[in-house]
């Protein structure tokens, strides 16, 4: 089956999760099968449906070949849950399916998730995303400048600091003001890579906290792992050296025991250990996030998914951060040793990895269908990425630090009116209040309309008459409040009375004069 590109937006679980089902729906071979005695037309058997499903999971580019078998029958599972298929006898809503002979048919009712209505939002005034990105751009143009100036909100002006007596200060940037910057540059770069108006419905800029993207920028080692100044938010020191020891195996500690199997049990403490997180390393906050980055997880695309999950990472709480960079540097090196001993008798090291932590580094608070197939998903890309995904950008160190000097160079003169602009994040507010404002926004710019067609002396009476009533027909309510009364309407035009011209006149008294005579 054709593999089909499910992008970034709202609700990309449920709409993979649909894009399965259709696939499995429409292309699973239905065949006369006889059980018991008697024959079922249109069924499939169990280990029928894992093998078809499981060759599409690992050909689809929304999930791709790390997709293990067992995998795809709890996948089945949850589709026999949510009635996507049922026995042969119409029984559903159970988890008991196995890789067996039993006989599964689709039935007849659509098994589709509905996609919620998204509610319009209106966003605070503020500079939207392309202003931000020119600004980075076009800093310095005095032609910017001014246009920039004029579309601060008032609000968020200050008032000139200093007296008249004051030779030249400017606005000194406070540890509030740098936070901000920091905050906005990251989320404008995040945006430009994740697409036009994805980002505002995956992530809520309002829970972003500028001081974890600063720390995970700035509080490095020469490693590039963030170091805590709070040692007690940092792993165990008994979790440390057991990782140590499987990611240097087999040059670990000689004072640690060792016996046969002594590294399954090394590796079961490192497992047990984050399974016991009360969170994954990305947080339940970032799932939606994540989800979406997972679309841009294609060759065409893979310089973008690193650099968009560089940013997304910074984000993150610096003790998350950390572990999520200890784990993945000790994944990555046992899944390359070649002297690693089988850790499973079964399943490979690689496959034995990412199976047993793509969990704890993605997964949603509330029970997610294709939580583990997209969990192993973004924990195969990140194994084999981690290096760049987790390095410090350098480009955005410099991207702010433009941006503090450029502001720094805006100085006011006292008394000049002139303040540095303030930029902020669009906010998502309630339905409610955005039909509010799309009242009120709509009827001041009526309003305003009806004013500027009164002020016009370039138009003719006539012609500013019909326009008038054109506008009183289409909004009577705006017009009523403009002219109350009839005297009001009257009052406009009292002022203008008809002058006959003087030279049109000398004539008509030139033509009576002439009859006279």
């Amino acid at each position: 089956m054709s593999s089909h590109i499910v992008t970034p937006g709202p609700y990309r679980a449920t709409k993979l999760w649909n894009e399965v089902t259709k696939l499995f729906r429409a292309g699973m071979p239905l065949k006369k099968h006889r059980q018991h005695f008697r024959v079922y037309t249109n069924s499939f058997t169990a280990s029928a449906a894992v093998d078809w499903l499981h060759e599409l999971l690992k050909n689809n580019s929304n999930f791709g070949p790390e997709v293990t078998r067992q995998q795809t029958i709890q996948l089945l599972k949850k589709f026999l849950k949510n009635h996507v298929i049922e026995d042969v006898k119409g029984r559903w809503g159970m988890e008991d399916l196995e890789d067996s002979s039993h006989l599964y048919r689709f039935p007849s009712t659509s098994p589709l998730k509905p996609i919620p209505n998204r509610a319009p939002v209106l966003r605070k005034k503020s500079l939207s995303m392309m202003d931000r990105e020119s600004f980075f751009k076009f800093r310095g143009s005095k032609k910017f400048d001014k246009e920039i100036l004029e579309n601060v909100d008032p609000e968020a002006q200050e008032s000139p600091v200093g007296s008249s007596s004051d030779t030249e200060r400017c606005r000194e940037l406070t540890e509030d003001d740098i936070q901000v910057i920091w905050k906005n540059v990251t989320l404008t770069h995040l945006q430009k890579l994740v697409g036009s108006g994805s980002l505002e419905d995956v992530l809520d800029p309002a829970q972003v906290n500028p001081q974890f993207i600063i720390y995970n920028m700035t509080k490095v080692n020469k490693h590039g792992v963030v170091s805590l100044d709070d040692k007690t938010d940092d792993l165990p020191h008994w979790v440390l050296s057991a990782m140590k020891c499987l990611a240097n195996w087999p040059k670990y500690d000689s004072n640690q025991p060792s016996y046969p199997g002594f590294e399954r049990d090394v590796f079961k403490t490192v497992s047990d250990y984050f399974y016991s997180l009360s969170q994954p390393l990305l947080t339940y906050q970032y799932y939606e996030l994540f989800v979406n980055i997972l679309g841009l997880l294609r060759p065409s695309l893979e310089r973008v998914a690193i650099e968009a999950l560089q940013l997304c990472t910074l984000l993150l709480p610096p003790a998350s951060r950390r572990k999520l960079q200890l784990l993945l540097r000790m994944i990555s090196r046992m899944s390359q040793n070649v002297d690693m001993p089988r850790l499973h008798d079964v399943i490979g090291t690689r496959t034995l990895l990412v199976q047993t932590f793509s969990r704890c580094v993605l997964s949603c608070e509330e029970v997610d269908d294709l939580d583990e197939l997209l969990a192993t998903r973004l924990l195969s890309f990140l194994m084999d990425h981690h290096q760049e995904v987790l390095q410090v950008p350098v480009y955005l160190r410099n991207a702010v630090e433009d941006h503090i000097s450029y502001l720094k160079s805006l100085t006011t003169f006292p008394g000049s009116g002139v303040a540095m602009p303030t930029y902020s994040f669009c906010r998502q507010i309630s339905t409610q209040e955005f039909e509010e404002q799309k009242l009120s926004v709509s009827q001041s710019a009526l309003a305003d309309l009806l004013e500027s067609l009164i002020k016009d002396k370039t138009m003719s009476v006539k012609e500013k008459k019909k326009k008038l009533k054109l506008f009183q027909k289409e909004y009577p309510d705006i017009y009523s409040r403009r002219f109350p009364t009839s005297e009001s309407e009257a009052q406009l035009f009292a002022d203008k009375p008809k002058i006959k011209p003087p030279m049109l006149l000398s004539i008509k008294k030139a033509k009576t004069f002439s009859i006279r005579n």
